[in-house]
């Protein structure tokens, strides 16, 4: 009896039994879900060659460097940013940090968008700086970003639109600035899901966003993708190889799941957040609303250009009353909770504070500012809510 033949005591049998997946017949609609840590190579031979190719290729070779569930949605971010490749991330944060690692090193400087999401801010102060990267802020709009410009200025940050308030920038003017300066251009994507904005189309060497909002849909998980031209892939790619960046095959799923109703999910919360956005805009007790697709909007002619429909986020500030009565009306709604994130089914509702993230332009003298972000709800009964919680709290 040859060696291979020779029967199999219990625990080995245990362990041998069942690893072999292949099936005859068609095929599941989605990639399955691959947890492995150890991947197998049936010869040294593959082994090492998938070793000498996976520093420039994806290759499935062990945990930490990507599994084919994770693959299967870097394909579809990269297909929707129209990107080169894409890198998945733990969180945006997580995403927008190794940007910076891969892409700048001491003694560098970047400018980064005044309307930026705060925690970037909070990665400037507690490791960029610290590190040694020197930093400028400069106006929403883009406006100043030529006269902050240096020979060591190696990267342009931008959030467009921006986080809270939805300024617009010319993302094409400044990619020509960077470029012309030696320098790169990053977007922070998130607003656009890779669907209304695609920052590479319009010269942007990366886009980032945070699959957590929009991309997973369904607030229940956490994830962020970094997507670049194939020009700069390969610092992107080793820095998150060298850092041991992978994200859990559970989480690719969800997110990819997320993505194959993205498209029509977006188109309701377009829908319902006009409906609320009009209905707000012709209160007594509101000084304006905040919404790139709105006509009164300042940067309303960057978004018909660069961006081809909006999503649930508006904000509006109150025309008369205190920042308690703004917490009154949130703490008053019904449907809407009461949290800080976005993109998913639901509705949310927080009191901003715009003055407190900006360093550009001072805010100090507007009114308080709700940020809102309008579900899948019914928007009437959204619109009927927010008017008893005015009601409930201004008598009127």
């Amino acid at each position: 009896m040859s060696r291979q033949s020779t029967p199999k005591r219990l625990a080995t049998r245990l362990v041998k039994g069942g690893t072999h997946t292949a099936v005859v017949g068609g095929r599941a609609v989605n990639p399955p879900v691959v947890r492995a840590s150890t991947v197998l190579f049936d010869t040294m031979d593959d082994m090492n060659d998938a070793r000498r190719r996976r520093g420039t290729e994806r290759m499935f070779t062990y945990g930490a460097r990507g599994n084919p569930t994770g693959f299967a949605l870097e394909d579809v971010v990269a297909e929707l940013e129209g990107g080169y490749r894409t890198r998945l991330f733990p969180t945006g944060l997580a995403a927008i940090s190794m940007v910076f690692l891969a892409y700048v090193r001491p003694g560098d400087h970047v400018l980064i968008s005044d309307c930026v999401y705060q925690p970037l801010r909070h990665f400037v102060e507690t490791f960029l700086k610290p590190w040694g990267v020197h930093v400028t802020y400069f106006r929403a709009d883009g406006s100043d970003a030529a006269e902050h410009m240096t020979a060591r200025t190696k990267m342009i940050y931008v959030e467009t639109p921006g986080s809270l308030v939805y300024e617009m920038c010319d993302i094409p003017a400044l990619a020509d600035l960077a470029h012309r300066h030696g320098a790169l251009l990053v977007a922070d994507n998130t607003w656009g899901s890779g669907v209304q904005c695609r920052p590479l189309m319009l010269g942007a060497d990366v886009s980032v966003m945070a699959a957590t909002k929009y991309l997973s849909g369904h607030s229940d998980v956490m994830m962020g993708t970094a997507t670049t031209t194939q020009e700069v892939w390969q610092r992107l790619s080793t820095m998150a190889d060298a850092q041991g960046v992978a994200v859990s095959p559970d989480d690719a799923y969800l997110v990819l799941r997320g993505t194959r109703t993205l498209g029509a999910r977006l188109q309701m919360h377009e829908r319902h957040a006009l409906d609320v956005a009009h209905w707000l805009g012709s209160l007594p007790d509101v000084a304006r609303v905040f919404c790139p697709a709105l006509p009164t909007h300042p940067g309303h002619a960057l978004w018909q250009r660069d961006c081809v429909g909006t999503n649930g986020l508006i904000s509006f500030e109150f025309a008369d009353a205190t920042t308690a009565q703004a917490d009154r009306f949130v703490d008053a709604l019904e449907l809407f909770g009461i949290g800080a994130s976005w993109g998913g089914f639901e509705s949310l509702a927080t009191v901003s504070n715009v003055a407190g993230t900006r360093t550009c332009e001072d805010w100090t003298s507007a009114g308080p500012i709700v940020r809102l972000h309008i579900g899948l709800e019914d928007p009437q009964d959204l619109i009927e809510d927010m008017a008893a919680a005015l009601e409930q709290v201004f008598g009127r």
